[in-house]
């Protein structure tokens, strides 16, 4: 067994288990162990890339989302694994084993190819957006949460209380900072392409065009401020914006 594989498969196995414990009450201190060992485990992996690689080794498809799901494990990891929040870990930690093992099968826990790009370049840009994107996708987990919850309250359903579910007040506000710390940092990675770009005269191409259109809509929430439903599913709105980027349009975005 190579050290890649020593360190991808007790991430995975970790995410996984997770994934699954969070489903109940009684295994959600198990599951956040299983989120801290998966991350820990991923951590050590990119490191061990990073230092095999000869530059960059993050810039392809299946490279950027192997350090996507990083960030989006991490950005979970601040607060996200206390109790109140177990569903939040339910609807992240699926996603990102599924994410995780996809970027092993497309390649991306190897050694990566050299890009014609700089290596200063590529940790601004991939980096900082990667970052951004992740921060969204947590904001819409709990957007996701906040819709769930309220509906479950308006309903009055008999286990609201079993479940020692967060106040809308504190997932509303958590989804607000989560985009408001995100924003900034799409911003420095789209300033980093740009300038890149006038520099070496290349197209705009579509992921550029989409990634733009994410920028709008989430800094059109932080300027509207809204609330309840509506903020819940504007956030949910620019996810599917970060979805079509991160999976249908990244693959030739540095080819």
């Amino acid at each position: 067994m190579t050290v890649v594989e020593a360190l991808f498969w007790p991430a995975l196995l970790g995410y996984g288990e997770a994934a699954v414990a969070y489903a109940s009450a009684r295994t959600s201190r198990a599951a956040t162990w299983g989120v801290r060992i998966g991350w820990i485990a991923q951590t050590a992996l990119l490191a061990v890339q990073a230092e095999r690689a000869d530059s960059f080794p993050w810039s392809s498809w299946a490279g950027s989302l192997n350090l996507f799901v990083w960030f989006v494990v991490g950005a979970y990891l601040i607060w996200g694994c206390r109790p109140r929040f177990r569903l939040l870990g339910l609807a992240v930690m699926p996603l990102a084993a599924a994410l995780f093992l996809i970027a092993r099968i497309g390649g991306g826990t190897g050694a990566g190819a050299k890009s014609g790009y700089g290596n200063l370049f590529l940790v601004l840009h991939v980096g900082f957006v990667l970052a951004a994107f992740a921060g969204f996708t947590l904001a819409a987990a709990l957007a996701g949460l906040y819709l769930w919850e309220e509906g479950r309250l308006k309903r009055r359903a008999a286990d609201i209380l079993r479940l020692r579910l967060p106040p809308l007040a504190s997932l509303e506000r958590l989804t607000w900072r989560t985009i408001g710390v995100s924003l900034p940092l799409l911003t420095l990675g789209l300033a980093a392409g740009i300038v890149r770009q006038r520099q070496r005269g290349g197209s705009f191409d579509a992921l550029e065009g989409v990634t733009v259109v994410t920028w709008l809509v989430y800094g059109g929430f932080l300027v509207l401020r809204p609330t309840g439903r509506r903020a819940a599913y504007l956030a949910l709105g620019g996810f599917a914006l970060v979805i079509v980027a991160r999976l249908a349009l990244a693959g030739s975005h540095f080819t």
